[in-house]
């Protein structure tokens, strides 16, 4: 009895600290290939053309230039902006160009305060120019409640403007940086270097490592204590 008792001690020490083992070992792999995602994001980003008026959907990363016409009665707000410490929304206005193709453009920062009033911006009307760099389309993060409330959207998603304008040309949007209608330019792509991911990984290794060390030297004392 005495013999099975410390059988299970010593089986269950082991399972235990291999599990932690193998955990550390697989969030280290999954944290370095993140890395090489990361390097091959920034590659495809860096390399990304600049189109004029395309016909075809630009690429991530790509300066996009665009002639056409706002459709200001369709601007929307993306909720909960800040810059320069100041509290505000992002533009959000359809845009169709002069192909008669429909594109999102996120025109830039106006500061609000920090009432709930319906936001106002002025939007130039006639034949306008403006210049941006194209995001695709991403999944945004958790989302409690409706994404809409009166003009104001808590993540940017195109699916507000189907019911009235059907779907854009392209899945993603323009964040315009310069030209007509452009305001404060507030976004920045959010990269994470990948050295951050190597760093990440070699963590969790040399967590993976530790829980190995001490696996091993608690199997001994558990051996020599029933010895």
């Amino acid at each position: 009895m005495i013999k099975t008792s410390w059988q299970w001690r010593f089986f269950s020490w082991y399972l235990f600290w291999s599990l932690l083992v193998a955990l550390g070992v697989c969030l280290g792999l999954w944290q370095w290939e993140r890395a090489d995602d990361k390097r091959l994001a920034l590659v495809k980003r860096e390399s990304a053309p600049s189109m004029i008026a395309p016909k075809t959907p630009p690429a991530q990363g790509a300066e996009v230039t665009l002639q056409g016409e706002y459709l200001a009665e369709h601007t929307l707000y993306l909720d909960n902006r800040i810059v320069d410490g100041r509290i505000g929304v992002a533009v959000l206005t359809p845009l169709r160009d002069n192909h008669g193709q429909l594109w999102l453009v996120q025109r830039g920062f106006l500061a609000t305060g920090p009432h709930r009033r319906a936001p106002q911006a002025a939007t130039p009307s006639g034949s306008v120019k403006l210049t941006g760099e194209w995001q695709e389309v991403q999944a945004g993060g958790p989302l409690y409640g409706n994404n809409r409330e009166g003009s104001r959207l808590q993540q940017l998603s195109l699916e507000p403007w189907k019911p009235v304008l059907g779907p854009f040309s392209y899945k993603g949007w323009l964040h315009a940086e310069e030209g007509d209608g452009v305001l404060t330019p507030w976004w920045e792509a959010s990269v994470m270097p990948p050295s951050r991911h190597v760093g990440y990984a070699f963590q969790w290794w040399g967590l993976a490592l530790a829980a190995l060390v001490v696996m091993f030297i608690g199997g001994l004392r558990l051996r020599r204590d029933t010895s």
